[in-house]
């Protein structure tokens, strides 16, 4: 098991590798990847040598977790190219969505009708500087953010066309700035992009995928329920034993990728449709996900886009868990007992999951019991897993784009690191954990701001927010003793 988890972090660690730095450095990916890996690379080997019952040395857990991160900054630092002359900046607050790089520099005439789109009692422009990557429009903010963005984006359409996206974003001393960036889908100005003609729509890649994934889960189901490969050689019916787990971790992921799916679609977002990844051993598969190819409006899609997705999954998840729980069997607590160990798990890990174990079973989960999961408990329990997971506020993760339109971006990147170094210190008591605190870790904490990320969510929204937020806490705290004393488990 130690090592299929081990492959299982080495192939998304890459891919978060290449994805994020790729393009920022000279130095190997394959460097990079090795100096991320030598962490859970280091308590693998120790765990299998010595066995889970003697921990690693305080010392062998903490110094690769302080050297390997200045490590692989320090890696991807010596390998930055030095940009030219022109093309370096000292504004900190440039707009991070790269639609292009080189902007036609505006005539006077042009620049004459850009200033006359700010009116001085919406948003009195100070100064227009320009940047390889937008237009900056600096000046004073005179009325409410939705009210300046409707008006100066209304004007700027009225002189430039569809020239222009028009980014609305939060800049220092409370100071929000405009920023002008090239549209790549601007059917009046032909600037050259590769993805303009993409088809988003790929339904035989789609479809594929789907059954591809629909028949790994299968096959790791029917394994959950103790068929052996001689068994399944010998009678390959049994296969369809692994439906149940199969059929209800799909339509979680699946319900899960629909719902922003269809959140994007409501704002007009172009975006693909889910592609799930197969994977022939653990779990079946490595999740879902869609791509979004066009900016998002404001703030309030930013959340509802991400909010849709781990609220539509665990509304799924939680009838289809009882279900599974209902067919599950209690053991006694050894241990074995773990967050991974289907066939021993300890419920107590979660608050969520202690909870919900014991009004669904009653008196059968008692003190010192374990619960030998049902499949289709198994996949419920994965999907309270996925919610967890996606709610941390974390960078691109749904939880990440929760805390940005909330409290805006700034203050989105403050909560991710201290998430990130929450979810490590957290992962030191648990153990099961350290795979995901190290993915967290070297995960990007930035994400593309909206185009008006300046307006601020109603109070409706950031209610809902925070009960997001609060489930997350609720599913990784452990259940208090006295709670347990409370519960009789």
């Amino acid at each position: 098991m130690e090592i299929l988890l081990l492959i299982f972090l080495g192939i998304i660690s890459y891919f978060i590798v290449k994805r994020s730095v790729a393009n920022l450095t000279t130095t190997p990916i394959w460097l990079l990847w090795l100096v991320l890996m030598a962490p859970p690379l280091l308590l693998t080997v120790w765990m299998l040598i010595l066995g889970e019952k003697e921990p690693l040395p305080l010392p062998l857990m903490v110094i690769p977790f302080v050297l390997c991160p200045l490590l692989y900054w320090w890696l991807i630092q010596k390998g930055r190219p030095i940009p030219a002359p022109e093309e370096t900046t000292d504004s900190p607050t440039t707009p991070s969505l790269e639609l292009s790089k080189n902007p036609r520099p505006l005539t006077p005439d042009e620049e004459k009708s850009l200033r006359k789109c700010f009116p001085w009692g919406v948003y009195y422009l100070q100064a227009v500087d320009y940047l390889p990557q937008a237009i900056l429009c600096r000046g004073r903010l005179k009325s409410n953010p939705e009210q300046a963005y409707q008006t100066v984006r209304e004007n700027v359409e009225d002189k430039f066309g569809d020239r222009f996206l028009l980014i609305f974003q939060e800049g220092v001393a409370n100071k929000p700035f405009f920023a002008l960036v090239p549209n790549p889908r601007s059917e009046t100005q032909k600037i050259p992009t590769t993805d303009t003609e993409e088809v988003l729509q790929r339904p035989q890649l789609v479809l594929g995928l789907f059954l591809i994934t629909l028949f790994t889960t299968t096959l790791v189901g029917a394994a959950f329920t103790g068929i052996t490969p001689e068994q399944f050689q010998a009678n390959p019916r049994l296969l369809l034993q692994g439906l149940p787990y199969s059929l209800a971790l799909m339509l979680i992921l699946g319900v899960h990728e629909f719902s922003h799916y269809g959140a994007a679609i409501y704002y007009r977002i172009r975006t693909t449709l889910p592609y799930f990844i197969p994977m022939p051993f653990f779990l079946g598969t490595m999740g879902a996900f869609i791509q979004m190819r066009s900016p998002v409006p404001h703030r309030r899609a930013l959340f509802d886009i991400a909010f849709a997705g781990p609220i539509g999954g665990f509304l799924v998840t939680v009838p289809l868990l009882i279900w599974g729980l209902s067919l599950s069997e209690v053991v006694e607590l050894s241990d074995r007992a773990s967050l991974l160990n289907f066939e021993a798990l300890d419920p107590r890990f979660s608050l969520f999951l202690a909870v919900l174990g014991k009004l669904t079973l009653g008196d059968r989960l008692g003190v010192n019991m374990a619960i030998h999961l049902h499949p289709l408990a198994i996949a419920g329990y994965l999907g309270v897993i996925v919610t967890a997971l996606n709610l941390m506020p974390v960078g691109q993760l749904d939880g990440g784009h929760i805390v940005h339109a909330m409290f805006g971006q700034r203050m989105a990147l403050i909560i991710g690191q201290i998430a990130r170094l929450l979810m490590l210190l957290f992962a030191f008591a648990r153990q099961e954990f350290i795979i995901w605190a190290i993915v967290l870790l070297f995960m990007p904490n930035t994400n593309e701001p909206a185009l008006n990320d300046v307006t601020e969510l109603d109070n409706r929204r950031d209610f809902l927010g925070l009960c997001a937020l609060t489930l997350l806490v609720i599913i990784l705290l452990p259940l208090p003793g006295k709670l347990a004393s409370v519960l009789g488990v």
